[in-house]
């Protein structure tokens, strides 16, 4: 959500520039550079809620960059945040004064317009602006909320009279996904709360307890279980520090959000696999002063520590950008007291700046067969329209969509519904369409809009459409960090390596590389074999099963028994302690080679992961791609400690 009006602090931050800009028009966006120039501004194709729903099928998940539906085929995200559910007020004074409300606009806390248009005309002008789904912000309050609403604020749909928050929000999903939408779940705030500031609602852990926010997210996905056009749980909108912390990524705290959102994830998908699990990076960290560092991580602590889920076809990145904040900006107004900074803001940028700036903090998650692919969607971007006299923010509203078009990006704009006041004045010029007390609407695609031409090239720029190749998959594990415990299998048994940290690939994936001393491996289903369902895992803890020669003279082993493979490992601040092995189906070779890694890198060129790092800063030892990891080699000689110095690496036939 944009920030608040009359300077008020909206919190966010940067990242280290790494990858070319040449990168942005991406593998699988055939011709995006020229489309996006080459698409004119005619409206959106307008769809019928049944043509809508032939088009694609529930559930969703992913294949590299991509979104699929349940048939394989591509399924972009050309969204909007249909808010309101979440609250506009701005924590002052009377909830239900206009005044206190942001853009004077009372939500009731459901989601916006159902006091002025019937929800069929609401959706119908949906349709309009060619979307196909719909981000829908809640407050953990609706969910514990028994008051009922206001006639008056559904007072177009009378069908919802004596109904709770919560209920309107089930009739707007039932609505929307009836017509054809695909429903994205976000967890916006704790309280009823215009969002973002130092408003007590700035991590998944304020106001609530982490349990307490696990618990109403599996309320959620039990209340929508059976509708599979509610294809997804977005776990948290814009973390950023409140007035003391910062939030971080993998220190493994009580204000980890790697952390917490993998668990919640992990949870969610344990009790509903079809969900796509939506991760936001962080918002902001550091305090917004000269002296002291500050700035908007979103997604770049990915490229070195990225989520493993236990469904490898499940995890979607997102990050929100604006032109009004920056890299290091807060999008403050008002200065230095109020949190701003002379740092530039995004709408300041040159054309391969903001480029530059969007590739680094979010796009290049994108890239493929790295840990960290998955697909990025855009979940909050927007100005406002009329009325709008600042000529950057118009010049960063074109090229910014032109990034999006180029790249093939998933989106989605913020905010969708405003109302117009009785003088016929728009109270926020920011929203796709805005209603009057009548009804009468004043919309994106209505004349007189200048944003109108950008938003029809974003929603019309072809891109990748049809069947999505299956891809290879490879995930991180760092126990360095917690348990990573992303095997569904394991995660109903009880502690295999007691009193150590643990890693389990995915139940779909096999162990093929791990870092030296620091906790981490590397998982792949690259040419994986298939288990042996009615097999015994088997823990392995000292040399029992090294029966065909040392192949490691002097070192200690854990060997997998023949014809298993290693999935997991357990470790003690890097030293090794276990190793984990599944039963293979059909008999594995038991021939194969050391790979050494105690004096530098041993990594195949071509191997999977290879333009990213999986264990920043330590040795990597990684099998071929069509290899599995059969033994750690390790010793305490020459204060060695106990960390992995060699693979043992067998072929898979």
């Amino acid at each position: 959500m944009r920030s608040l009006p009359r300077g008020r602090t909206r919190l966010t931050r940067l990242l280290p520039a790494a990858v070319a800009v040449s990168a942005l028009v991406l593998a699988g966006t055939p011709g995006a550079g020229t489309a996006a120039a080459a698409t004119g501004s005619a409206a959106p194709t307008v769809l019928t809620g049944k043509q809508l729903a032939a088009s694609w099928q529930g559930p969703l998940s992913t294949r590299g960059r991509y979104i699929v539906d349940t048939k394989g085929n591509r399924f972009k995200l050309k969204a909007g945040n249909w808010d309101g559910s979440q609250s506009h007020y701005l924590g002052n004074g009377d909830p239900t004064d206009p005044a206190h409300n942001q853009a004077g606009e009372v939500s009731n806390n459901i989601p916006m317009g159902l006091d002025r248009v019937p929800i069929a005309g609401i959706l119908a002008d949906f349709h309009r602006l060619g979307l196909n789904s719909i981000r829908l912000p809640f407050a953990n309050a609706m969910i514990h909320d028994d008051s009922t609403v206001p006639d008056s604020a559904v007072a177009a749909n009378p069908q919802l009279r004596g109904k709770t928050p919560l209920e309107v929000f089930d009739a707007v999903v039932k609505a929307l996904t009836a017509d054809g939408f695909a429903v994205i779940l976000n967890n916006h705030t704790t309280s009823y709360h215009w969002c973002c500031g130092l408003d007590g609602n700035e991590r998944w852990n304020k106001g609530q307890s982490t349990e307490d926010w696990e618990n109403d997210w599996l309320f959620m996905v039990d209340r929508y279980k059976n509708n599979k056009r509610v294809v997804g749980a977005d776990l948290r909108n814009e973390v950023r520090r409140d007035g003391t912390d910062d939030p971080n990524w993998g220190w493994g705290n009580d204000k980890d959000e790697y952390a917490a959102f993998e668990e919640a994830g992990n949870q969610i998908l344990q009790d509903n696999p079809d969900l796509l699990i939506i991760m936001e990076g962080i918002n902001w960290q550091g305090i917004p002063q000269g002296m002291f560092p500050h700035g908007r991580p979103l997604l770049t602590p990915v490229r070195t520590l990225s989520n493993t889920l236990i469904e490898s076809d499940k995890l979607v990145y997102s990050a929100h950008f604006y032109g009004f904040t920056g890299p290091h900006h807060t999008g403050a107004t008002g200065g230095w007291q109020n949190g701003e900074t002379d740092d530039p803001r995004y709408r300041d940028l040159s054309p391969d700046e903001l480029e530059q700036a969007v590739n680094d903090e979010a796009l290049f998650v994108t890239e493929s067969g790295q840990h960290f692919t998955a697909p990025v969607w855009v979940s909050e971007f927007g100005t406002a329209g009329r009325g709008q006299d600042d000529s950057k923010e118009k010049d960063w509203f074109h090229r910014f969509t032109g990034i999006l078009a180029a790249n093939d990006t998933d989106f989605a704009i913020w905010p969708l519904i405003g109302w117009t006041d009785g003088d016929g004045k728009l109270q926020d010029n920011w929203a796709a369409l805005s209603y009057s007390a009548g009804g009468k609407r004043t919309g994106l695609e209505d004349a007189g809009d200048w944003r109108t031409a950008d938003w029809n090239r974003l929603v019309n720029t072809p891109g990748k459409t049809g069947k999505v190749d299956q891809v290879n998959h490879w995930n991180m594990l760092a126990t360095n960090v917690a348990d990573e415990n992303a095997s569904a299998t394991m995660s109903r048994q009880g502690d295999w390596s007691e009193g150590y940290r643990k890693g389990n690939c995915p139940d779909s994936e096999r162990l093929i590389a791990l870092g030296r001393s620091n906790g981490t491996g590397l998982c792949t289903d690259t040419n994986q074999p298939a288990k042996d369902d009615g097999g015994t895992w088997t823990t392995v803890t000292d040399e029992t099963y090294v029966t065909d020669g040392d192949w490691a003279g002097g070192y200690n082993k854990l060997q997998c028994p023949d014809n298993s493979f290693a999935v997991g490992f357990s470790d003690n601040g890097g030293t090794m302690a276990a190793l984990l092995c599944a039963p293979a189906a059909n008999p594995l070779p038991t021939d194969g080679r050391d790979v050494w890694f105690d004096h530098g890198d041993n990594r195949p060129a071509d191997g999977g992961s290879a333009d990213s790092d999986w264990a920043a800063g330590y040795y990597k030892g990684q099998c071929n791609d069509d290899e599995y990891v059969a033994g750690v080699a390790f010793t305490w000689k020459w204060n060695e400690h106990g960390v992995p110095d060699a693979l043992l690496c067998r072929p898979l036939n």
